[in-house]
């Protein structure tokens, strides 16, 4: 049997049995005395979760037979709807607690209005990030490993979690941004545009500067591993500013196909052949 049936099959049986308990206390309430509304509660909570969880997981596998996706393959779809599976678990730990005193929960934020108003400022923050969360995951702008820029930062989306996206950028550093960060920020999403065009940007000491014909010969030699991989005449370098101490180039490249990989290749090897040009030149003087 795989294991995903039996996991259905144990959600099942946790569901009928909790039913069952629940039933069992409220026959049996005498014999629990002043404890019975803190069992009641749990088993409350116990059955609410159940339900909850056979939920998300009959959502989530709807929607994986209808993509036809892997067991364990995760999407932006699956993502946000697990978000509010932990959301929805959260607020019934919350009820829970609030059951061990006999405390109804409607009437506690009408008694407690003016402090459930200063809770909301201070947490309008944390409560923004997981809205502007919850939004990200449910739109198609980023998606799990796609390759984008946000800000002046770029990276592959590693997670979107309630409150942050995880984003390993081009250093191999593993970056942290908010949600509402993301939000509101400039995203250019390479992957979803596909773009094959890449632009590297760089500076040379006018004093080493040669001429933009030989710059990019040496340039175009030293990537003749990856000829295979980009198209044929698209090399490109031009002059972008001319200063007093230096000049900023910009070569620019087409990849038959995107990729993040190789263009991250290429683009370290561009960086050391230039770097390497310029020191043999320094010793040939």
């Amino acid at each position: 049997m795989k294991p995903v049936i039996v996991k259905y099959i144990l959600r099942f049986a946790l569901l009928f049995l909790f039913l069952f308990l629940r039933d069992w206390i409220v026959k049996e309430k005498q014999h629990f005395a002043n404890t019975y509304h803190i069992f009641e509660s749990i088993i409350e909570f116990l059955l609410f979760f159940t339900v909850v969880n056979i939920v998300t997981a009959i959502l989530i596998m709807i929607y994986r037979l209808r993509k036809n996706l892997p067991y364990k393959f995760t999407d932006n779809v699956i993502t946000g709807i697990n978000n509010l599976y932990y959301l929805i678990v959260t607020f019934g730990v919350i009820m829970m607690f609030l059951g061990f005193w006999k405390i109804d929960f409607g009437r506690l934020l009408t008694s407690l209005s003016i402090v459930a108003a200063a809770l909301a400022i201070i947490s309008k923050d944390y409560v923004a990030s997981i809205i502007s969360g919850i939004i990200i995951t449910f739109s198609n702008d980023i998606s799990i490993d796609d390759y984008v820029k946000i800000g002046a930062v770029k990276g592959k989306i590693l997670d979107i979690n309630l409150t942050k996206v995880i984003m390993l950028t081009d250093d191999e550093d593993v970056l942290f941004i908010p949600n509402e960060k993301v939000y509101t920020s400039e995203i250019i999403n390479y992957t979803k545009r596909e773009i094959k065009k890449v632009s590297i940007e760089f500076e040379l000491d006018i004093k080493h500067a040669a001429s933009v014909e030989e710059v990019e010969r040496e340039i175009i030699t030293a990537l003749a591993d990856y000829h295979p991989y980009i198209e044929p005449n698209s090399y490109h370098l031009k002059i972008i500013e001319i200063h007093k101490d230096y000049i900023v180039y910009k070569f620019q490249y087409k990849l038959k196909e995107a990729n993040v990989d190789i263009e991250k290749q290429i683009r370290k090897k561009t960086v050391r052949e230039l770097a390497n040009s310029v020191k043999s030149k320094q010793a040939g003087k």
